[in-house]
């Protein structure tokens, strides 16, 4: 969090001289000395969200290319003549503890195209898909295991 004060510091200056850094310096100290001090952060918390920050880059990048594999499933299920497309309409639970996780999980659910979350109530799911094929392996996709992993880091 110091260095995101600093960045910022420098970046509302526009510049950067021996001074605007030194006195950013002091300011940026200042600034998370007061946050550790009084509003509950520690560095140890700085630790976690430079590891899940990372995490969350590689969910979002699993998350375009299951996007890019969803839209050409589709693709080839709209122009096929002879598929008949069989609805259906999904329930399943998850294990992950935090709401920002569950409505993470649904978002990716619902920007994956032939997919839409219904419902969400605590961890039940409740998942339409254009498809039955688009409903397999919904309950243990690779979205929740990245949410997982992201939950599990300390």
């Amino acid at each position: 969090m110091f260095v995101i004060f600093f960045l910022v510091w420098v970046i509302f200056n526009g510049q950067l001289t021996l001074e605007i850094a030194l006195f950013g310096l002091a300011v940026s100290g200042a600034i998370y000395w007061f946050i550790c001090r009084f509003l509950d952060y520690s560095p140890a918390k700085d630790l976690i969200l430079c590891k899940r920050f990372f995490l969350v880059l590689h969910y979002v990048f699993v998350l375009l290319v299951e996007i890019l594999k969803a839209n050409g499933a589709v693709f080839k299920m709209i122009y096929s003549e002879k598929y008949c497309f069989e609805p259906a309409v999904v329930h399943f639970r998850t294990t992950l503890h935090t709401n920002f996780a569950r409505v993470l999980l649904a978002n990716s659910i619902t920007l994956t195209p032939g997919t839409i979350t219904v419902s969400l109530k605590n961890d039940e799911y409740v998942v339409h898909c254009l498809d039955k094929e688009l409903a397999k392996g919904i309950d243990s996709s690779v979205f929740v295991h990245l949410l997982e992993r992201i939950e599990n880091v300390k």
